[in-house]
């Protein structure tokens, strides 16, 4: 497939400013519209996204995952300084890459397990005229045990990864105190809402706001969990690999 066949993705940008309080610059509509070509070649070989329709594709991958950082678009002005940003199981690059095009000043940690999926970003990369991305091939549960990694970051993402309480085991131990992990949802269950306050406070973190709200094209509802680490979590969590989604942490008090 050549270039020329991929169709352009909508601009929408009046809906960026209304629903984001934003609007990307045309170098970062060049490279989102890249990131979509890449994509879309990539997909002939490995099963990145089923998401291909362009409008399907901004909506879900773009929008979708600078929505998670509207906080931080919306106050761009007062944010010179780096963070660093650690995107886990990041998949095909989301919301990791859209984040880096959109925050150039930070840099982000991609990290997932499936070598051939951070092969695919890591050439991509140039392409894109990305500097500011780094990968890891790792489980995170053993990246959440390594010095290195462990509470050093300002800002975790986490999208449609695995259950709540699971994805809070997997951020919060990478997390700096003060540090803020956010959890992309599609609904939000009153059964996973009952034990997150628990689990999230043995793990040093507490819920700092749970926003819903419905994605601009097809009205869908999403959730962004976010998730205040205010103290250091203790040394056995993550749990080993597998072990937080066989056995979630959900009674905390049986533990």
């Amino acid at each position: 497939m050549n270039y020329h066949h991929i169709e352009q993705l909508p601009e929408n940008n009046s809906v960026w400013q209304e629903t984001l309080n934003w609007q990307p610059t045309s170098q970062q509509i060049e490279q989102f519209q890249k990131l979509y070509e890449l994509i879309i070649i990539g997909n002939q070989k490995l099963n990145l996204t089923r998401i291909i329709n362009p409008e399907e594709f901004w909506e879900k991958h773009l929008w979708d995952s600078l929505r998670g950082i509207k906080f931080i678009l919306e106050n761009q002005i007062n944010l010179p300084e780096e963070k660093k940003v650690i995107d886990i199981g990041t998949g095909a690059g989301f919301p990791g890459l859209p984040v880096a095009i959109t925050l150039p000043q930070y840099t982000l940690t991609l990290v997932d397990s499936t070598r051939k999926k951070i092969s695919f970003i890591e050439t991509i990369l140039a392409d894109l005229n990305i500097k500011n991305v780094l990968t890891i091939t790792n489980r995170v549960e053993q990246i959440g045990r390594l010095f290195q990694y462990r509470e050093i970051y300002d800002i975790a993402l986490l999208r449609a990864v695995a259950p709540t309480v699971v994805c809070a085991e997997y951020a919060l131990p990478l997390l700096k105190i003060g540090g803020i992990a956010i959890l992309y949802r599609g609904n939000f269950t009153t059964d996973e809402k009952a034990n997150l306050p628990e689990v999230v406070k043995l793990l040093g973190g507490k819920i700092e706001t749970i926003e819903e709200f419905k994605t601009p094209l097809s009205d869908s509802i999403r959730n962004c969990i976010y998730l205040r680490k205010v103290g250091k979590t203790p040394i056995n969590y993550p749990r080993p690999v597998g072990v937080p989604t066989q056995k979630p942490l959900r009674d905390v008090k049986n533990l």
